[in-house]
């Protein structure tokens, strides 16, 4: 997401590139250029035109450092005010009663019933509360069946009723049910309903003050632009949500939606989808988004990622085997297999700076890892922990094993080989550099 906005606003500032100082003619030709960029993006125009006149004026109040330049000063306040546009802080979810109630509201097709698996997950994984879902859609056909396959696929139990055609009656009973057996947070799924349709609009209004949530999440479909933006308004008159949900920001949008919803309905973002997996789900942090935007990537995000999957006793035994030159490929399989935990290929590297430009237009395939995982899944248990037994005959057997070509095989042994040289190297150098630090014993 976000790609062509971030383009059009790093040509947007190369207009004051070159310039000695920021003057009202140069920022008022990068502002409309900025304005145009936003607009394209489906941006709401009210916001936009706001947002830009928010920067002229902060721009024309600041007295340029000669150490930075006018488009620096420009990227640093464009910057900041999309934060704030944005809801500036990272709100989280205000869990007070137990069971504490959530309930999902929102359009046919935006994907609640599978962000309520997530959530769930989430809050079971990292939060390490017992949560429960409660299957209130009693229109689509499936919706029950879906839930109690997610719920089966996380570990959380689903709170069904398939006598009852009441989704309040059956919101109200997954409560009692929850309290009764002791979960701490209710997930509550309910049914896709326009904002036009009064009967369902009474309804998710009925299920709300029936069951008091802790919050109530208005879950949106990023792809659907600026309708998204005059549902959540016409949503929220009738809900008067707690937060908003967007999901879908992996697919093909000009994510316009979140930089307008905040202002439009003055709900934060709590939550963002971002693929398909389970464990696709990002508390919104509107300072991250901001860096993304203007493509300097988001290091805090992509470390937070990695240290979901960092296992201490893991990493100290990885570290003895390198030292002593013993790292397979059974350890390699086990390194790929965290990396895949951390989520999109292209997404993990679009937050390092810089990168994400670079892969704007190269599609990075998430089954990059099938064919090295199928050469290593060919090799015996013996030639995975002894890769130096790795003759002619036996990779010519793994090529044919994995349906790949020799040429494939040689070219990871290579780069397994080197890989495993740079990795003792690396410890080596630390080992030296703490036995440097050392002090030495006195005689």
């Amino acid at each position: 997401m976000f790609e062509n906005l971030s383009e059009r606003l790093e040509r947007s500032f190369k207009i004051l590139k070159g310039e000695g100082k920021i003057t009202e003619i140069n920022v008022a030709e990068t502002l409309k250029d900025v304005r145009r960029a936003l607009l394209d993006a489906d941006v709401n125009y009210k916001v936009a035109k706001q947002f830009t006149d928010t920067v002229k004026q902060k721009a024309l109040g600041q007295n340029v450092l000669t150490a930075v330049k006018p488009s620096q000063l420009m990227v640093k306040i464009v910057h900041d005010e999309l934060a704030l546009l944005m809801g500036g802080e990272t709100a989280d979810l205000e869990l007070k009663n137990r069971p504490a109630v959530i309930l999902m509201a929102g359009l046919n097709g935006a994907g609640k019933t599978t962000f309520s698996g997530k959530l769930a997950m989430m809050l079971r994984t990292k939060r390490k509360r017992s949560p429960m879902l409660a299957a209130c859609d009693v229109y689509r056909p499936a919706a029950i069946e879906q839930l109690r396959v997610l719920g089966e696929q996380i570990g959380v139990p689903v709170f069904t009723q398939l006598d009852c055609s009441d989704p309040v009656q059956i919101a109200k009973n997954a409560v009692q049910e929850a309290k009764s057996r002791g979960y701490d947070t209710v997930i509550v799924d309910t049914a896709g309903r326009l904002a036009i349709d009064e009967k369902l609009m009474q309804e998710i209004a009925a299920i709300k003050e029936a069951i008091n949530p802790d919050e109530t999440l208005f879950v949106v479909d990023a792809m659907t632009g600026q309708d998204a933006v005059n549902t959540a308004k016409e949503f929220n008159d009738r809900l008067d949500y707690t937060g908003v949900v967007l999901t879908k920001l992996d697919g093909d949008t000009r994510g316009g939606a979140a930089l307008s919803i905040r202002t439009v309905v003055d709900k934060p973002i709590k939550f963002v989808g971002t693929g398909e997996k389970m464990e696709a789900i990002d508390a919104f942090h509107p300072a991250r988004m901001a860096d993304r935007i203007l493509g300097m990537g988001d290091i805090v995000s992509l470390v937070e990622r990695a240290q979901e999957q960092y296992d201490e006793a893991e990493a100290r035994r990885l570290q003895k085997k390198i030292q002593k030159n013993q790292f397979d490929f059974n350890d390699f399989y086990k390194q790929i297999q965290q990396i895949k935990k951390m989520g999109n290929i292209k997404d993990l590297a679009s937050m390092i700076p810089g990168v994400g430009k670079a892969l704007k237009d190269i599609d990075i395939d998430d089954n990059a890892f099938k064919g090295i995982e199928a050469i290593i899944m060919s090799m015996t248990p013996q030639e995975r922990t002894h890769p130096e037994i790795l003759n002619t005959s036996r990779r010519q057997r793994i090529a044919r094993g994995s349906g790949t070509d020799i040429q494939q095989v040689n070219r990871l042994l290579k780069q397994f080989d080197q890989t495993r040289k740079m990795m003792k190297m690396v410890t080596s150098n630390k080992m030296a550099q703490m036995m440097a630090r050392m002090p030495m014993p006195k005689r």
